[in-house]
């Protein structure tokens, strides 16, 4: 199985989640990502906020290869780095040494248009469910 650093951000109350750096094994096919004691599934169809969810809490995640500027998250945040992952996150990623004694960073998120582009898209799809019939 291979491993890969990634970002993970639960999305359960919404577009806005904590967010980590961790080490990630990934499934033959990538349907499939384990991280500590979870297993994700991807989710289907057109993802918005979240694109995984856990197979036994069925809370939902946004999982992406981390940004080299940092700015994984959607809204402004502190991301929390895996101490197994920090020092190799800071050097061959962020591609900034100096910081490898940090454990936390802050996330400035993506810009207002980014936002609003992806509440628009998500507002759209939530009225399209609610048009849909059982």
């Amino acid at each position: 199985m291979q491993s890969k650093i990634m970002y993970i951000e639960l999305k359960s109350d919404g577009l806005q989640g904590e967010g980590r750096i961790g080490l990630v094994k990934l499934s033959k096919s990538g349907n499939t990502l384990y991280y500590k004691d979870r297993v994700f599934q991807k989710a289907k169809g057109m993802p918005l906020k979240a694109n995984y969810f856990d197979e036994s809490t069925l809370e939902d995640f946004w999982i992406s290869s981390p940004r080299k500027d940092g700015n994984d998250s959607l809204f402004s945040s502190t991301v929390n780095i895996d101490e197994d992952v920090r020092i190799e996150y800071w050097e061959r990623i962020r591609k900034l040494p100096k910081l490898t004694q940090s454990n936390t960073y802050k996330s400035s998120g993506k810009t207002k248009a980014e936002r609003e582009k992806i509440e628009k898209g998500l507002r759209r799809r939530q009225m399209d469910n609610a048009w849909m019939p059982s």
